[in-house]
């Protein structure tokens, strides 16, 4: 079998970020390994008063037209990163038969500033307050439905919410859509905007977040020996996918292959990880099937890596066990922060990029590992490695685990002829 005919490819790529609104801006983020964590003023005054906003775009200018007034903030990230996608891949909404183009977009909790801002407005002015686009500005199947509407898809529109792991979950239900022919282009990833005094005194108090608001840049430290939990972010990240044959025969070029992808459940917990890592290594073990790989072919493990003491003790342990021989690891979350239900397709992006471009990005402050953590992760400046296979780990509160499996596309298909024209009203 070749490799234009296993799995689907990856044809285009959109991003919104700490780091960047755009693959190079966070591809050279990435690579800088440093920390976008920052004070924020709408966190003033709380225990924890830092994280890793989006700056330097403005969504609503980047969305245009006149239904931007309707949509919450992960609405309007969703939708930049899906037109930035499907332009990169050179496809065009007037150019596609919409009935056979689905949306799968991962998505936590959604628009929770607007409910809380209809909180206050029912309890200062009652019931006519509120305002009449409170829900569809709210619920978390917006995304999916606003970038639907705009790219004019008339396939699937899904909403998967699976925590921190639902934009990985977008992916492989994306792969599931294309393998079974429910559709020939999948736009998939998710959107997250949940910084805010509510949800971060949330974090808060149950004892997720670092407490290190002396240094907001040094906080997010994944894998660190003295590691004191994540550092909350916003952003969002769409992938478009299709069948390999397909994207080669209109033209189209692969930027990498999803061959395969994990998922199991831990069952163990509402929000800690089975500590012997039960989930997440059958999440590994189905993601390697379906992709066809032994456990030593796989070259790196982009990790989930949240800088939690729970998480990067069971995630190490983990790839130890599976992956005697030391594949390079790295961890976006030092530079991000924890995008919650976009960072499984932010890193997916990242891990694409990786197998284009021959580089590991580096994990920021990481400094020390602790004793008995026996990985071989890129720390202080990006490693040149020729990637061929990669792993990228996502898992969620819940006990949800998913385990992406992305091949480098090579040279089997003939580049790409040139950029379509999106326009989205």
């Amino acid at each position: 079998m070749t490799m234009v005919d296993r799995g689907v490819a990856v044809t285009g790529l959109g991003v919104v970020t700490p780091a960047g609104a755009d693959e190079h801006t966070l591809w050279e983020g990435l690579c800088a390994g440093v920390s976008t964590a920052r004070g924020c003023e709408e966190l003033a005054g709380l225990p924890v008063d830092f994280g890793c906003p989006v700056d330097g775009i403005d969504l609503d200018a980047a969305v245009g037209g006149r239904s931007v007034w309707r949509m919450a903030r992960f609405v309007k990230m969703a939708l930049v990163a899906a037109r930035q996608a499907v332009a990169d891949a050179g496809l065009s909404p007037e150019r596609w038969d919409g009935d056979r183009v689905a949306v799968v977009l991962g998505v936590g909790v959604g628009g929770v500033s607007v409910l809380v801002d209809n909180v206050r407005r029912l309890d200062d002015g009652g019931a006519d307050a509120v305002s009449p686009l409170l829900v569809p500005m709210m619920m978390p199947n917006a995304a999916a439905g606003e970038v639907a509407i705009a790219l004019r898809a008339h396939g699937p529109s899904l909403a998967p919410a699976t925590a921190c792991a639902s934009g990985a979950t977008a992916l492989a239900v994306a792969r599931d859509l294309l393998l079974s022919d429910r559709c020939d282009v999948v736009v998939a990833g998710g959107a997250e905007a949940v910084l805010t005094p509510l949800v971060v005194s949330a974090f808060a108090g149950m004892g997720a977040l670092s407490l290190r608001t002396g240094d907001p840049a040094g906080a997010s430290r994944p894998f660190a020996a003295d590691r004191d939990g994540f550092v909350i972010g916003e952003g969002a990240a769409v992938l478009v996918l299709e069948r390999t044959a397909d994207a080669y025969a209109r033209g189209g070029r692969a930027r990498a292959l999803l061959t395969g992808a994990g998922s199991a459940t831990d069952a163990h917990h509402p929000t800690a990880p089975d500590p012997e890592g039960g989930g997440a290594r059958k999440a590994v073990g189905a993601a390697l099937r379906e992709a066809g790989w032994a456990p030593h072919e796989v070259d790196h493990i982009n990790a989930h890596g949240t800088s939690t003491q729970l998480n990067d003790a069971m995630e190490t342990a983990l790839i130890s066990e599976i992956f005697p021989h030391r594949p390079t690891v790295t961890a976006p979350k030092g530079v991000l922060g924890h995008t919650l239900a976009a960072s499984g397709a932010i890193e997916a992006v990242a891990t694409v990029l990786t197998l284009e471009r021959g580089l590991v990005p580096p994990i920021a402050n990481l400094d020390a590992l602790p004793d008995g953590f026996d990985l071989d992760c890129v720390v202080k400046e990006p490693r040149i490695q020729p990637v061929e296979r990669a792993l990228s780990h996502s898992f969620g509160f819940g006990g949800h685990n998913v385990v992406l499996a992305f091949q480098r596309a090579g040279a089997d298909g003939p580049p790409r002829t040139g950029p379509g024209v999106l326009a989205v009203a």
